[in-house]
């Protein structure tokens, strides 16, 4: 079992480095309590293959290399360590402009993707090699949320403008514009097919819309301030979601048997009926809860601006599956995928989390800068970044 707080940290352009004969990186080792250790890699010679051939030093060794994948362990004094690491295959430099702040990404298997960044620039691209399609404009400042409706060709984007809009991919024209939010808007969510999509954000509130009238259905106020994050799943039929007061309006959709995640800056995960409006848990966290994912019909993850990462049965809230802190910073973005998670920091690290709650592997290039967000296309996984870098990892790599 890993210790508390254990980690790997590797520089952030390795492969890059160890590509050259007597190529030298630093590397070290970090554990809750302890002094940090650090020591180098460096490489001895390059195979006929081209892989380099690394040595380690000061308790860190080599056991794995190639081009874009090395793995490392630190054994010495009793801990022992290991980790994978794995280098971005493409890095997409051109779709925003360069330390324009990417604030959130999606991508679909059918080869789009689309981001968002702090000047306000909206963007649809193609993932194959970052050419991009379509300029989506007419929101004000920072767009913060930004992703694909479930049939790939329509996009949902919000941000500090307070605006929801509603676009085609395919032409660029924004076919709806939601109006009610009183604070910048920092997330969003679809419901289903997306009849129905829900927003949160800076207000205190979160907000169940119907995309055809564009009209709110209904609120979500009793938050306790800024909602960072949302997210909506259909739950386990052992989770009582409460009945709603008054029949629903013949525009919800798909709304019965699904729980509505907020992550709140007051530091609560809390979780509603999306039906029936009723508070169902409220579970109290280290601090800001700044995103929040479904791992399955029962079970659910956040993380906090203090780095802690917790996992909880919302059939037993009170009493969290796994619950730590790794020497990172906030954690802004989560990802589930079968098999465990991912997760992206303030300091620039992504990483995997698996079934048993391990951290296993780290995904480089980032020089400590802000990850806001992650996505999947089945095949790959994208990172958003303040540098104004996409980078692009093969997930077959894990």
């Amino acid at each position: 079992m890993a210790a508390l707080g254990e980690r790997i940290i590797l520089q952030s352009d390795w492969d890059q480095v160890l590509k050259d004969d007597e190529g030298k990186v630093w590397l070290s080792y970090k554990v809750t309590g302890r002094p940090t250790v650090h020591g180098e890699l460096q490489t001895r010679g390059l195979s006929t293959e081209g892989y380099p051939y690394v040595m380690g030093s000061n308790g860190f060794s080599v056991l794995e290399v190639n081009k874009q994948k090395i793995k490392v362990t630190y054994s010495k004094d009793a801990a022992c360590c290991t980790r994978k690491f794995i280098a971005a295959d493409t890095t997409f430099s051109s779709v925003h402009k360069p330390r324009k702040s990417i604030h959130s990404l999606d991508v679909t298997p059918g080869g789009l993707g689309v981001s968002s960044d702090s000047e306000g620039k909206l963007k649809i691209w193609q993932t194959e090699n970052g050419e991009v399609r379509r300029n989506l404009e007419g929101h004000y400042g920072d767009v913060y949320s930004c992703k694909f409706f479930p049939t790939g060709i329509v996009v949902l984007s919000a941000g500090s403008d307070m605006q929801v809009k509603i676009w085609s991919a395919e032409t660029g024209h924004c076919a709806a514009t939601l109006i009610g939010h009183k604070g910048a808007i920092l997330d969003t969510a679809i419901v289903d097919r997306g009849r129905n999509i829900v927003t949160c954000g800076r207000d205190g509130t979160a907000r169940l819309w119907d995309v055809g009238q564009q009209s709110c259905l209904g609120i979500f106020s009793e938050c306790g301030g800024d909602v960072n994050s949302c997210c909506l799943a259909h739950t386990s039929k052992d989770v009582d979601l409460g009945n709603p007061d008054s029949p629903p309006s013949d525009r919800e959709i798909s709304t019965e048997g699904k729980l509505l995640l907020l992550g709140c800056e007051n530091g609560t995960l809390k979780g509603y009926g999306l039906q029936s409006r009723k508070k169902v848990f409220e579970l109290p966290c280290h601090s800001a809860v700044n995103c929040c994912c479904f791992l399955s019909e029962v079970s659910v993850v956040c993380g906090t601006q203090d780095g802690h990462i917790t996992v909880t049965d919302i059939r037993n809230y009170r009493l969290p599956l796994k619950e730590w802190k790794e020497n990172r910073s906030a954690v802004l973005s989560l990802l589930p995928i079968v098999g465990g998670f991912f997760a992206s920091t303030g300091d620039g690290s992504c990483f995997f989390v698996d079934g048993n709650f391990q951290t296993t592997t780290e995904f480089t290039g980032s020089d400590c800068d802000h990850l806001y967000k992650i996505a999947i296309d089945g095949t790959n996984l994208y990172t958003a970044c303040r540098d104004g870098q996409i980078r692009k990892y093969r997930l077959n790599l894990l």
